[in-house]
């Protein structure tokens, strides 16, 4: 599709010997990192990236361990896929791509990784959005019944290795399509070359172990990190804006902006867009519209 991305260019970036990753770039204005979520690529900023870069230096890179960046194997301690690690890997790269101060919007996973980062490198992030998360920590201190059913894969997920690798792996296809139904989201939602990107990194075991590995780190590592941070009052310092999708879980199952005011000393705004949980692919004109407010405006 001769759309897809218009105006972006694709490269590899290599930080190290063993650090690489996909990123798209466009623009020239005030930096702005977007960051994916789980089971996706940064193609999920396909339709709302290149309006944001006549405004921006757009940077959106597949997170460690998705897409084609680099996967660190599986480990005891999950600690290169803690929310810690992959932060500082975004924080890295951005160095090394000369943009060491940048607006930050994250979804899912993305979202998390965002999250922590905000927390470890204030200096570094100016304003923050994130899509369709409640803390990590906040959902695990309030598992329920709602909680356990709707958002049944973590359990899964943070399974020993190689368990659910395994049986993921028999069919990958079948449980990329999954995901959607989850969310109850129909995958026509997705444009062609953005499912097949994701399905080529699907196919790939070692996206699939890096996955488990993020989820596993989010049950132990991410938690006592986050501990560590409330327990220190360690919050959000950027104007931040939250958002999430109107037929969505978070929204239904928590009150995302009185959760994330705890989190944060900075105004926090918000609010629910049009759709599910896939808010830059099922609503994207409500979610660019959004980000444009929180991103240009003067709060």
């Amino acid at each position: 599709m001769a759309e897809f991305f218009a105006g972006f260019t694709e490269h590899t970036i290599t930080l190290d010997a063993q650090r690489h990753f996909r990123l798209r770039r466009a623009g020239t204005g005030p930096a702005l990192l977007m960051l994916h979520g789980m089971p996706q690529t940064h193609a999920i900023w396909h339709l709302i990236a290149p309006t944001l870069a006549e405004h921006f230096t757009v940077i959106c890179p597949d997170l460690t361990g998705y897409g084609q960046s680099y996967k660190p194997p599986a480990t005891a301690d999950h600690a290169p896929y803690a929310k810690r690690a992959m932060a500082r890997d975004m924080v890295d790269l951005m160095d090394h791509l000369g943009l060491p101060h940048f607006a930050l919007v994250g979804h899912d996973r993305g979202a998390r990784v965002s999250h922590r980062l905000a927390l470890d490198h204030p200096h570094k992030v100016q304003k923050l959005a994130l899509l369709d998360i409640i803390p990590t920590i906040e959902h695990f201190e309030r598992t329920d019944m709602a909680f356990a059913l709707g958002y049944y894969h973590w359990f899964f997920l943070a399974q020993p290795h190689p368990f659910p690798e395994a049986m993921i792996n028999l069919d990958p296809a079948l449980w990329l399509n999954a995901q959607g139904g989850r969310h109850h989201t129909d995958a026509s939602i997705f444009a062609e070359p953005a499912l097949a990107d994701y399905l080529a990194a699907a196919r790939n075991p070692a996206t699939i172990t890096a996955i488990c590995e993020d989820y596993r780190a989010a049950a132990s590592i991410d938690l006592e990190h986050d501990l560590a941070s409330r327990a220190g009052g360690i919050k959000i310092t950027c104007p931040t804006r939250i958002l999430w999708g109107v037929r969505g879980l978070v929204g239904r199952l928590y009150a995302p902006l009185d959760i994330w005011s705890q989190y944060c000393t900075a105004p926090v705004t918000g609010g629910a867009v049009t759709g599910g949980h896939y808010l830059a692919e099922e609503a994207p004109g409500e979610t660019l519209a959004q980000l444009q407010s929180h991103l240009l405006g003067g709060e």
